[in-house]
């Protein structure tokens, strides 16, 4: 990591806006609607031999279920998280370009920055390297975790109802259940319920 992002990461710790809470209480809920996905906060993340930033919030899929990163013995979060999100204010211009190139260039899928000074919630796939603009309903549908819906207004003026509204519409979805689906049958010699349930039943019949 370059000195210019070392002290950004020191300045951004002396401060947390307010909407912080907010963008991570919803991916605190969408963590918690979807075995096998793990919300960091602030966390240390090792990319590379010089890439340790720490940022804000971040969401990965866990690598028994199929993940890009790893879980170090000293449990450190090593490789790129699949979405990393900032709450930038002073240092927008660091997070939306030099944090943007080394997120991108080590592997990163999407970013997420919130920009409070210009009340704008940037979307970016990062494996294309375009900013992406919510739908036309105003709403960030996050493309490397299906269901993962935010409503951009509601974030950037803190209206919890309506985030957590919106929230619950992408978990209900088709796409959200069948993700749910891929992170179990990723897992290692780990049968789905329903075939488990299917070889119980089995068991039982041989024994009559």
């Amino acid at each position: 990591m370059s000195r210019e992002l070392r002290e950004a990461e020191v300045r951004k710790s002396r401060r947390h806006g307010t909407n912080h809470p907010y963008l991570r209480g919803l991916l605190f809920v969408y963590q918690g609607a979807t075995p096998g996905v793990e919300l960091g906060d602030k966390a240390t993340v090792l990319l590379g031999d010089e890439g340790e930033p720490q940022p804000d919030l971040y969401l990965r899929v866990l690598p028994e279920n199929g993940g890009q990163s790893r879980t170090t013995p000293d449990d450190y979060v090593e490789g790129p998280p699949e979405l990393v999100a900032e709450v930038a204010h002073s240092s927008r211009a660091i997070d939306l370009n030099a944090k943007r190139d080394d997120y991108a260039r080590y592997g990163v899928l999407e970013y997420l920055v919130v920009n409070l000074a210009d009340r704008r919630l940037h979307w970016l796939d990062l494996r294309t390297g375009q900013e992406l603009p919510p739908d036309p309903d105003g709403v960030v549908r996050v493309r490397c975790f299906p269901g993962l819906w935010i409503h951009a207004e509601a974030l950037l003026a803190k209206d919890y109802d309506r985030l957590m509204a919106t929230l619950q519409q992408g978990l209900a979805t088709p796409e959200h259940a069948n993700f749910v689906r891929r992170l179990a049958d990723a897992q290692p010699n780990k049968k789905r319920p329903e075939a488990r349930a299917r070889g119980e039943k089995t068991l039982r019949n041989r024994k009559r």
